[in-house]
């Protein structure tokens, strides 16, 4: 297994995805195609990843720092590491433009929300709640 070919492509496709998400706005097939081709793609190669090299022994490293830090040494593990913060990220970038088209948001101003997602995720999801919450005065808003 090329680590480094399965890195570049699974962060390749990730770029793609957040380029339509961030530049086609209108396109209605979008969130299916992200969602059902780009995020399940990484999912799917996160899953052969863990699968072929992880051992359920290894779940007591998930308790401690160091337990984490350990299996991250493992190029086989941050890899698997690095898909999974891929995949998620995009998946929240879509919830984003779902949620901030239900509380009409326009789309231009989420570019900077998308971009930190990308980069920091949680960081860019705490700026679109804040987005959210100035433009609709809802912070809890129901029906997500």
């Amino acid at each position: 297994m090329d680590y480094n070919k399965i890195f570049s492509l699974a962060s390749n496709t990730a770029m793609a995805g957040w380029l339509i998400l961030m530049f086609m706005p209108f396109w209605k097939s979008r969130e299916k195609f992200l969602a059902g081709i780009v995020v399940a793609g990484l999912s799917i190669t996160y899953a052969w990843i863990i699968f072929s090299g992880f051992s359920f022994g290894d779940m007591k490293s998930f308790g401690t720092l160091d337990g984490v830090a350990q299996l991250f040494r493992s190029k086989h593990m941050l890899l698997a590491g690095w898909i999974h913060y891929l995949a998620f990220d995009l998946f929240v970038g879509i919830f984003i433009h779902n949620n901030a088209y239900k509380h009409h948001i326009n789309h231009w101003i989420l570019l900077p929300v998308y971009f930190f997602t990308f980069m920091l995720g949680p960081i860019g999801l705490l700026l679109y709640f804040i987005i959210r919450w100035v433009n609709s005065k809802k912070y809890f808003a129901a029906n997500y």
